[in-house]
């Protein structure tokens, strides 16, 4: 079993129109070969499965672990204070590579896009 450090970083939104890569997430989860969150990989290491949010306001900083309920995969972070969970739009169906976009709603806010960036082996 192989997990992957996923890097995503700000892409272009509107109002940020060259996007910020000091923004995103680091997301440690297994990929089916074709590049798909495994889920059934996931249930046997959920512990391991861990989402960071960086951003350079510290107070905007989480961590927390990548959950899945039903068909959704969601973000839950440890902290209290942090509020609800935040959603990736329609993660299971992403192919999970290097140049792709991923949408992720944080907060309820406007949902936001990002870019992955890097993908390795952890």
């Amino acid at each position: 079993m192989t997990l992957n450090r996923i890097t995503l970083q700000l892409a272009r939104n509107p109002g940020i129109t060259e996007g910020d890569a000091r923004i995103g997430y680091f997301i440690v989860a297994p990929l089916t070969g074709d590049g798909h969150l495994d889920v059934e990989t996931w249930r046997e290491h959920k512990k391991e499965c861990r989402v960071t949010r960086f951003h350079p306001d510290p107070d905007e900083h989480a961590t927390g672990l990548l959950t899945h309920r039903g068909n959704q995969w969601k973000f839950h972070y440890d902290e209290d204070d942090e509020g609800d969970d935040e959603a990736g739009y329609r993660l299971g169906d992403h192919i999970f590579k290097e140049g792709e976009y991923i949408t992720v709603a944080s907060h309820g806010e406007t949902p936001l896009t990002y870019k992955i960036t890097d993908i390795s082996a952890v």
